[in-house]
């Protein structure tokens, strides 16, 4: 893959980032001990903190629901972006300069053209923002008001207004920015004499921003009759805009969406604002371009909605539309890719065809509410809108109905589902249930392109020829997303973003174990190995390691160490140790590295000295055991030199012993 990260520099990142300055922007965190810090989690609802951050170590992990990992894994999961997007972010912040593996110069101009573009972007928000108090704007206070959003809403959602002229640019240019940087940027148009001209004009403007909160483009709403373009228009692509990779409201909406399993799919900037003010705060719109496969791919990812997660996600995809022919098209279209979700899809529509925006402006916020409740699976609304071409009353339209219905319900993935809909299908129709299943079963044995919805089920068998939507760049993101070289050892790869996972198995926890003493203390000498190698030491590390375990989750854990130990302290040293272990115990080594060691700090050092030496000398009192046995099981006459040795060995326990107690 062109453009890796270079590893060195994503241990630079890493090594200069205290991942409590990142986590704390998203959670109010509060000493919790030596070295340890917690809050309440931003993964899901919880009333106690059980989310635990160690800066030393640079981990996060939380007791409740079981997420953890680096300031990167951070950063992935609550602003769902890519690992490369983290790294970049990071490195951003604290103004580190990346460098690139194959075509990386290439990477590294478009990464200063983009952070010239999103800073246009910014200052052009702020301006058009500022510029809806204006009287010039009155129009665009007037068509706000009109819709029910006051002040207040079009502060929280960003609204501007674009006056005419040049005062755009004028602007931007005594802020520093060239005016081939805002053509890049899509603020301004160039004519065909090479003039340049403002692309928005006497319109209301709304911000088009990614995951995270970067202002990517604008959408601009004609408000006066002079005008002759179209009645929304959009930015041109650019190298930050991209409309078929952008979602309107998704910065807003991302964590009720994560946190709810729920997206609502509307189609305009007024129906994200009137849906997200009556409490449907997981609602988007698409930007200029119908609902497609990047957008899925966006939403998957939020979602959490993976072929290995299907069933745990259960997560919900509605999709609004307005009750005119145009909006039932647009329901058609949605199905096309319907099949391209693991999560349930629904429709919503209201009765009386109002879209959200409307709906809330004459029957209130309750009634946006209960649009969203009253959705129907997608599968029913496709099945009776293919009714809508055929007369029902005649026994020739029904038989037409049925033949046009049965490939929608054959290609619908759950099995258990296709012999109710098909029973479904028959009382709609009024015909025998039996008929429809046959029909049913014939439209899935004949295959071809009615049956492209198909999809695997829980047994991984499909009817489906096509390769997976997004096969080529998807991965889910479950659990850790370290990670480890890739070829080169340059650079490196999250397995979130490429490796495949082994599933199956539940997860270790700390949890699971046993309470007894020996499990404690081996607990707490993995704790002190994973969060303070340097203060253990190397020569203590290695005993520790080579000791015997009691319980076996730990021996994994300590083995997976053992195999990282020469690279102990390093940046990304949990990580890997956590990639040594395999999938099911990698849970139990986060928590171990971010589960808090009580003491205070000034004693830290002598405490997990203490707990290392502890279980070290429960290995020699083992050895004494064992040698003490051997002793008493042979006669000193017949193995006078096996004898001798044994007595030496004891010796040599006792004096380590001694020497251990003294440190």
């Amino acid at each position: 893959m062109a453009g890796l990260i270079r590893r060195s520099d994503i241990d630079e990142v890493r090594a200069r980032t205290n991942i409590a300055d990142v986590i704390g922007d998203y959670v109010t965190l509060k000493s919790a001990g030596v070295g340890s810090m917690k809050g309440l989690c931003p993964f899901h609802d919880e009333r106690s903190p059980s989310f635990n951050v160690r800066p030393g170590v640079g981990y996060f992990h939380c007791f409740g629901c079981g997420e953890g990992g680096n300031v990167f894994d951070f950063l992935m999961k609550v602003d769902h972006v890519t690992f490369p997007e983290a790294v970049e972010r990071l490195a951003q912040k604290i103004g580190f300069e990346l460098h690139y593996e194959d075509g990386g110069g290439q990477r590294e101009q478009e990464r200063g053209n983009r952070a010239r573009i999103l800073a246009a972007n910014a200052a052009a928000e702020k301006f058009f923002r500022e510029q809806l108090l204006t009287p010039e704007a009155e129009p665009g206070r007037r068509f706000l008001g009109e819709r029910g959003f006051d002040q207040a809403a079009a502060q929280q959602f960003g609204v501007g207004f674009a006056p005419r002229g040049g005062a755009l640019a004028q602007a931007l240019r005594g802020q520093g920015f060239s005016e081939e940087e805002l053509v890049q940027a899509g603020l301004l148009g160039r004519g065909d004499r090479g003039d340049v001209y403002a692309r928005f004009r006497s319109r209301l403007i709304w911000p088009i921003r990614d995951t995270t909160g970067q202002t990517v483009g604008f959408g601009a709403r004609r408000l006066l009759d002079e005008d002759q373009g179209p009645k929304y228009l959009n930015t041109p692509e650019t190298p930050v805009y991209r409309k078929a990779q952008v979602l309107y409201g998704l910065d807003l909406a991302k964590r009720d969406i994560a946190r709810q399993k729920q997206v609502v799919v509307v189609e305009g900037y007024t129906d994200v604002m009137a849906a997200h003010l009556a409490g449907v705060t997981t609602a988007v719109a698409t930007c200029g371009t119908a609902f497609g496969v990047d957008h899925i791919k966006i939403i998957r990812r939020i979602l959490g909605d993976s072929e290995q997660n299907a069933v745990a996600s259960a997560g919900e995809v509605v999709f609004t539309f307005d009750g005119d022919e145009a909006g039932l098209k647009a329901g058609s279209r949605a199905f096309e890719e319907e099949s391209r979700f693991n999560a349930q899809t629904f429709v919503a529509v209201a009765p009386d065809g109002l879209d959200p925006c409307d709906l809330r402006l004459q029957r209130g916020d309750g009634a946006v509410r209960a649009l969203v409740e009253s959705r129907k699976p997608m599968f029913e609304f496709i099945i009776r809108r293919t009714f809508a071409g055929f007369d029902l009353e005649s026994a020739e339209g029904r038989v037409q109905a049925l033949r046009a219905a049965a490939p929608v319900v054959a290609g619908i993935r759950d099995q258990a589902l296709v012999t109710e809909y098909s029973r479904l299908l028959a009382r709609w129709l009024g015909i025998d249930p039996a008929e429809t299943l046959a029909a049913v079963r014939a439209a899935r044995s004949r295959g071809g392109p009615s049956t492209r919805f198909a999809r695997s089920g829980p047994d991984g068998s499909s009817s489906d020829s096509r390769p997976p939507a997004d096969s080529s760049s998807y991965r889910p993101a479950a659990g850790s997303s370290s990670y480890r070289p890739s070829g080169d050892s340059s650079s490196y790869r999250s397995l979130s973003e490429g490796e495949a996972r082994v599933e199956g198995a539940p997860p270790i926890t700390l949890a699971s174990l046993g309470r007894d003493p020996a499990t404690r203390l081996e607990v707490e000498v993995l704790q002190a190995l994973l969060q303070y190698p340097a203060e253990v030491g190397p020569e203590l590390s290695g005993r520790v390691v080579a000791a015997a375990f009691a319980d076996p989750s730990l021996a994994v854990v300590r083995d997976a160490v053992a195999v990282q130990l020469g690279a102990a302290g390093d940046p990304g040293w949990v990580d890997e140790v956590a990639l040594e272990a395999p999938e099911p115990y990698r849970a139990l080594v986060r928590e171990l590295a971010v589960a808090p060691i009580p003491g205070r700090p000034e004693t830290l050092a002598h405490t997990v000295r203490a707990v290392a030496t502890s279980l070290v000398d429960r290995e020699l009192l083992r050895r004494k055991r064992d040698a003490l046995g051997a002793l008493q099981r042979i006669a000193r006459e017949q193995e006078p030199e096996r004898f001798a040795e044994l007595q030496r060995e004891l010796v040599a326990i006792d004096a380590e012993r001694t020497r251990l107690r003294g440190e």
